[in-house]
């Protein structure tokens, strides 16, 4: 395809609600040409995760006009001289660096270091709910819980309708012994966490109680998308050297009732890779594994609702509904 010397991106202006203008504001820009590993992709659709609001609301300004975005599907018209991975008219999907431009626009630059082969049986629109939350997912499990296909226990799933619990309770089921007891609330959330796969649901109110009557001696393993005031829970439901992996971001976390039964807590960032080891081609490996996983009907997407086209009112609207708190599954915005 022809490359246009301009494009049209969403951007925000400035950090701010949802409902400011300068949240979101369509402009023209010009088309970058991808050197060094970049390729650049024509984007297809993207998804729309917590990390894009939270971005919205607290990037500095004095950088410029912020284009938002990360999780996208598209297809390859230009390579760097040192990529060699990808050629023009494949098509791919990637969740992106959150120190680079995004995906909320009609192309976007991205190194192919951290891109994968888009998964052949899905929609653009579907396949764009994955990468974001399937690396997190695999590197929650696999890296920093250091977890495999001979791993036992009980892995106790938070937030387990969001778009990282379901990828975590889906992989976790795949590939590991595992037993996957999902924390939910409402009857969606608890029939979606089942439909993912898992093997228990409790009510994330009672917790303790509930969680206690699965696993007497401690459940293994916990992940953690929602830490603040629950830190004491994990402690009490969990074994002796029990483990959590958490991705939130709360302030001033007191660990200590952790120590008691030397339990440990990891951080999982999957911005990490592409920040500090920009080098490691471990993203790209995550995300064709799942791809090929997706194909041979191992995995599913967690895309529950798409939203089109991809322009100022449809991506507020997407991140509206993303800061709800009652999304389950993931949105999707389609150009």
């Amino acid at each position: 395809m022809s490359i246009p010397a301009t494009h049209s991106a969403i951007v925000s202006t400035e950090p701010g609600s949802v409902d400011a203008d300068s949240s979101f504001v369509q402009i023209e820009r010009e088309t970058p040409s991808p050197t060094g590993f970049d390729i650049l992709v024509r984007v297809n659709a993207v998804s729309v995760n917590p990390v894009d609001t939270k971005v919205r609301t607290s990037f500095d300004a004095s950088d410029g006009p912020k284009i938002l975005g990360f999780d996208a599907v598209g297809e390859v018209v230009a390579v760097g001289s040192d990529a060699q991975v990808y050629v023009p008219g494949d098509r791919v999907f990637y969740a992106g660096s959150i120190a680079r431009d995004g995906s909320n626009a009609e192309f976007q630059l991205v190194d192919e270091r951290i891109v994968g082969h888009a998964p052949s049986s899905l929609s653009s629109a579907d396949a764009a709910a994955v990468p974001l939350t399937a690396i997190t997912a695999w590197e929650s499990l696999f890296v920093r819980l250091g977890l495999g296909k001979n791993s036992t226990g009980t892995l106790l799933v938070m937030g387990a309708a969001g778009g990282t619990g379901s990828m975590i309770i889906q992989l976790a089921r795949a590939l590991t012994s595992l037993t996957v007891v999902a924390a939910a609330s409402r009857g969606e959330s608890r029939d979606w966490a089942v439909d993912m796969g898992a093997h228990h649901v409790v009510d994330r109110h009672a917790l303790v109680d509930e969680v206690g009557a699965l696993a007497p001696d401690g459940v293994e393993y916990v992940f953690s998308p929602f830490s603040e005031g629950n830190v004491d829970a994990y402690a009490a439901v969990m074994a002796v050297h029990g483990q959590v992996v958490a991705i939130d971001d709360p302030v001033g976390l007191d660990l200590m009732p952790l120590k008691a039964k030397s339990q440990t807590w990891h951080w999982e960032l999957m911005f990490t890779v592409p920040l500090s080891l920009p080098e490691s081609t471990s993203q790209r490996d995550i995300l064709d594994t799942v791809s090929r996983m997706i194909d041979e009907g191992a995995l599913r997407t967690t895309a529950t609702t798409t939203l089109a086209p991809l322009d100022v009112d449809t991506l507020r609207d997407a991140h509206r509904r993303v800061e709800s708190g009652g999304t389950i599954g993931k949105v999707v915005v389609a150009q």
